[in-house]
């Protein structure tokens, strides 16, 4: 008996998940990096354009999540206001130094960016003035994608080259996964639902690294709890001059 094709996805996702949680080297050098950070009074920086700014979003303002953290959420390399023009722009040169002129990168931060491909001009560049201001650079990206494309950067490199540490999300090139008899195009992409998952496990592991050292870092709480609104608050009364969209 055939399985129903949403078995398929399943049994898809949790092969992946199974192969990225073996990158646990890199999972926990990525979160002694964030340790490292937010001990030393730094930010997390978060950034991605397209479906991959979905993965930045995930660590900000989340219950359970680091306050110290920052995403770059330009609305013209999402997807809310024009999907198509954000394919386009996130090819161009440049245009990530303009969005990072307000922010002060400094050595004691982090810059998280996710890409699937790693091959736009954008993450590239974010990659690259996040280490000309001595953050360290964690890359989350699809390996075997980037391996088979060429660079959009003039520099021909890829994100997975930048980053200090990079983690795999283990998709298939082009992330759609499943092939269906009698569609051409294959459906249900995966590199969402890895990255988060790998992201949300590095923070864990960096909360726990934190702990270790005598650190107790500021975490948010639930906003619809009735105790974690009232905790939240003296972050927010903290945090909101500081980030943007917070």
């Amino acid at each position: 008996m055939n399985k129903p094709a949403f078995k398929l996805y399943q049994d898809g996702i949790e092969k992946k998940l199974q192969q990225a949680f073996q990158q646990e080297k890199e999972i926990t050098l990525a979160a002694n990096l964030i340790a490292d950070s937010l001990s030393n009074q730094g930010w997390i920086y978060a950034s991605g354009t397209g479906h991959s700014h979905l993965i930045a979003e995930e660590i900000f303002y989340r219950a359970g999540g680091f306050a110290r953290v920052i995403p770059i959420l330009d609305p013209e390399l999402m997807l809310h206001q024009n999907a198509s023009g954000s394919t386009a722009l996130e090819r161009k040169e440049g245009y990530a130094a303009q969005l990072l002129k307000e922010f002060k990168i400094t050595p004691n931060d982090v810059f998280i960016i996710s890409s699937n491909s790693g091959r736009n001009a954008v993450s590239i560049e974010m990659a690259q003035l996040a280490k000309s201001s001595g953050a360290k650079v964690i890359g989350l990206t699809n390996l075997s994608h980037s391996r088979s494309v060429k660079s959009r950067h003039s520099s021909g490199l890829k994100l997975y080259e930048l980053s200090d540490i990079y983690l795999d999300n283990f998709g298939e090139i082009g992330d759609a996964s499943i092939q269906l008899t009698g569609l051409e195009t294959r459906v249900g992409a995966t590199s969402t639902v890895i990255g988060v998952a790998l992201l949300q496990a590095i923070m864990v592991q960096a909360a726990t690294t934190l702990i270790s050292r005598g650190f107790k870092p500021e975490i948010f709480s639930s906003s619809n709890s009735d105790v974690g609104e009232a905790e939240n608050e003296a972050l927010l009364t903290k945090y909101k001059p500081l980030v943007k969209g917070l």
